[in-house]
């Protein structure tokens, strides 16, 4: 019954996957008709109107594919190495401290590149990602660090806490710089609406870099979820296991936040809905929450198209929508079980 109910759940994500892709190149303030779409993609003459909007469009489908799976991935590796069922690039600060080394970029050394954009995101993620596990770790009144004492529920305090000083801090370095404001305004929105071919190109070496080692982690991972002492008995090395799932989390999320923007809740309602259908092995959840994470930002990306006319909104907001209910159920669903 399992079997088929994650068959079932694999070949509904696989169709939708195949909607959303023809919809992304269709849908717009401008539509372009079925068959039109058909001509073009296979090299015949069309409308020439249509040839520069589906060029662009093919441009904003790739990013949506690619940003999709890295954050269902990152979020999936990060429940899994927290055990935090509420664990996702923004509710743990990541996107929030690689969205402030940007606006420090932006602000002290006049980046405005993807390939400038990348570096600091990615420095931002790892100091962020650090500093939320050694706030976790912390314990009070013996001085010094206790790995585990990083519970879910200090990780996530920790965080909140920390996504809330770097919102503080980004305001601070804005509002004095109306330069600065006007870029990055339209930046931390999160949208895949202003992807380049040369933007992808350049975030995808860390893509892969951390997709492939999200998959190489799938056994060691699935080993410690039947807990830490379990894990050291059957070989696994806990610690280190769990520095390069955060690792390949940071790659991840650090390249999608410098090439779209921070998108937040896509990682933290994906795995869900796949343990819900598909159980907990990591060798079903990290390809099919990379899978339906792509999904849901084609198809979050889509409706705000439609949403918006005759302009757009943003994906980020729509994910944003989405996702705080989500967020809500999961939290109250998470205290029942406790």
């Amino acid at each position: 019954m399992k079997q088929k109910k994650a068959a079932g759940f694999i070949g509904i994500s696989i169709l939708l996957l195949l909607m959303a892709v023809p919809l992304s190149f269709a849908v717009g303030a401008r539509s372009i008709p079925l068959s039109d779409l058909l001509q073009a993609l296979m090299g015949k003459d069309v409308n020439p109107l249509y040839l520069p909007i589906l060029q662009k469009r093919i441009v904003r489908t790739v990013l949506g594919l690619i940003a999709g799976c890295a954050l269902g991935t990152a979020g999936c590796l990060m429940q899994s190495i927290t055990r935090n069922p509420i664990a996702d690039p923004s509710i743990l600060g990541v996107n929030t401290g690689a969205s402030f080394f940007v606006v420090c970029g932006i602000a002290f050394f006049s980046i405005n590149t993807t390939a400038e954009y990348i570096w600091f995101a990615l420095a931002g993620a790892t100091v962020t990602a650090l500093l939320v596990f050694g706030i976790a770790s912390f314990v009070p009144g013996k001085g010094g660090v206790n790995y585990h004492s990083a519970n879910p529920i200090r990780l996530a305090l920790s965080g909140a806490a920390v996504s809330t000083a770097f919102s503080s801090l980004i305001s601070t370095v804005m509002l004095p710089r109306t330069n600065v404001m006007q870029v990055f305004r339209f930046w931390q929105t999160g949208s895949i609406a202003s992807g380049t071919w040369n933007g992808i190109f350049m975030v995808a070496p860390f893509l892969a870099a951390g997709l492939i080692l999200a998959v190489f982690l799938i056994p060691s991972l699935n080993v410690l979820t039947l807990g830490d002492d379990t894990a050291l008995g059957l070989g696994v090395n806990v610690t280190r296991t769990r520095a390069l799932g955060a690792l390949a989390g940071v790659l991840l999320c650090g390249a999608t936040t410098a090439v779209a923007g921070p998108i937040g809740f896509v990682g933290l309602m994906i795995p869900h809905l796949v343990r819900l259908f598909c159980g907990n092995d990591l060798k079903l959840q990290i390809p099919l929450s990379a899978l339906d994470g792509a999904v849901l930002l084609l198809l979050a990306d889509v409706a705000g198209r439609l949403l918006g006319r005759p302009g757009e909104l943003e994906v980020g907001i729509l994910t944003a929508f989405i996702g705080a209910p989500v967020f809500i159920l999961i939290v109250r669903r998470a205290k029942v079980g406790k």
